[in-house]
């Protein structure tokens, strides 16, 4: 039977955790709906993989996916979301710090007609310096880039519909950029409160070195969000600015020498002008070979450039009878 929800969590060095991981999982959605999880071992140098295998033994729910090495969150679930089979994909981490119990109601929000719940760590477990403040400063910056206000975008605990994730191919740190990916396909997100816990066994995988490829990450995301589909836009209006100001620093020059008879070959604004008009013609030409490799991108791998949610329509008319042969006396 298909199970209604998917729970996906990356595992990495949590031995001591998946015992009681499990439990708390089946112990909050055993008596709510059907429910697989799929733990990905995500290169683990303990004995993560041996404890998963006895939880796969003993229950037929639980999936183990196991990497070769370690390839990191977003990896680990972009293969969950792979093989999920259910109709809701969960997602939550596996060191015991997001309560499963809030599960059930972040399921049930959903079902009131959003394609996406995050939760938000409110009251947040963590040391405020290493942890709670760059989180607070990457959540205002990623808002403002993306378009998409989240108080918690590094909360693993999130439920998708799963006909919103799956399509998605994610790389680097883009994990956390989930909602902000997905709102290019026009989808409803909510955000809901969720218990906070602080760990007990292992240590964190996260710390301030995370931020700048966050960062980095966050361009990609905003360059894919906005200008995907149109990349001259940018380039353009980027080169086209370079370039028209080169050109108004060249002509005032050519004025001062043409008719002040001012000398100009040694002087730095000469140079300036020059560089910013080449600098503006390489970033136009950037943007149109960027226009053709999206088209290229989008024609090659039949990827629509629009999502359609519902049609509402008239059913098709019915096919006139067809006519009766007269009827001779």
């Amino acid at each position: 039977m298909t199970p209604e929800l998917s729970v996906v969590i990356p595992i990495k060095n949590e031995s001591e955790n998946l015992a009681r991981l499990y439990e708390e999982l089946v112990a909050a959605l055993d008596s709510f709906r059907s429910f697989e999880l799929i733990f990905v071992e995500d290169g683990s140098t303990d004995d993560s993989f041996s404890c998963l295998a006895r939880l796969q033994a003993s229950d037929a729910r639980v999936r183990v996916i196991r990497f070769r090495r370690n390839f990191g969150q977003t990896a680990a679930f972009a293969a969950g979301f792979a093989f999920a089979r259910g109709r809701y994909i969960v997602t939550t981490d596996g060191d015991l710090q997001n309560d499963p119990a809030d599960i059930p109601r972040m399921v049930e929000r959903l079902e009131q007609g959003f394609d996406i719940v995050a939760g938000w760590r409110k009251d947040r477990k963590d040391p405020f310096v290493s942890r709670r403040l760059p989180s607070i400063l990457a959540n205002k910056l990623i808002s403002a880039a993306t378009g998409v206000a989240l108080h918690d975008y590094g909360c693993s605990l999130k439920v998708f519909r799963s006909e919103v994730v799956k399509p998605m191919k994610l790389y680097g740190e883009m994990h956390r950029f989930l909602p902000a990916i997905a709102s290019e396909m026009g989808v409803t997100i909510d955000e809901v409160v969720v218990n906070h816990r602080p760990r007990v066994h292992g240590s964190s995988k996260y710390g301030i070195s995370r931020t700048v490829r966050v960062i980095l990450d966050l361009l990609t995301v905003k360059f894919l969000l906005n200008y995907s589909k149109r990349p001259l836009q940018i380039f353009g209006l980027v080169g086209m600015a370079m370039g028209g100001l080169g050109f108004c620093i060249t002509l005032w020059l050519a004025i001062q020498r043409l008719f002040l008879y001012r000398s100009i070959g040694d002087r730095p604004m000469l140079l300036l002008g020059i560089l910013l008009i080449f600098t503006g013609v390489q970033l136009v030409t950037l943007g149109l070979l960027a226009e053709m490799q999206a088209r290229t991108y989008h024609e090659s791998q039949d990827k629509p450039v629009y999502v359609i949610r519902d049609v509402l329509e008239a059913p098709p008319a019915a096919a006139p009878a067809a006519a009766l042969p007269a009827r001779h006396p």
